[in-house]
């Protein structure tokens, strides 16, 4: 079982920055593939980023290239998503989601087998 908890969402305006973190209790955590979804009220939960789990591989939506980064931290548990230049169409609530040994897929919300609760994210304009 993996248990995924996600932090460092909250407010900024428009431009700005925000880094979130998701913590993970798996004894292999570098088995795991790693991704972040988002919902909007209203809206169907969308990717947005994943990376594999041997960290050699990443995958953007295109709404975020070049503004978002993952990344991972394996001696800790952790993958890390830095969003910059934040447009108001970012507000959401961003999901972790993991699974293991994830190959294709992975911007499929039905690969993953594990979520976190999610954190909200807010743009103001």
């Amino acid at each position: 079982q993996v248990q995924l908890v996600e932090s460092g969402g909250g407010l900024v305006q428009a431009g700005g920055s925000l880094r979130l973190s998701c913590a993970a209790s798996a004894r292999t955590f570098s088995s795991l593939t790693m991704g972040w979804f988002r919902q909007a009220p209203g809206k169907e939960r969308e990717f947005v980023v994943a990376i594999s789990w041997s960290g050699g591989n990443t995958y953007y939506a295109d709404s975020v290239k070049g503004r978002f980064t993952i990344s991972r931290d394996d001696a800790k548990n952790t993958v890390t998503l830095q969003m910059n230049s934040l447009k108001p169409e970012d507000t959401a609530v961003y999901y972790c989601a993991a699974v293991y040994y994830g190959t294709t897929g992975w911007e499929l919300p039905r690969k993953y087998d594990y979520w976190g609760r999610g954190t909200q994210v807010t743009v103001s304009s």
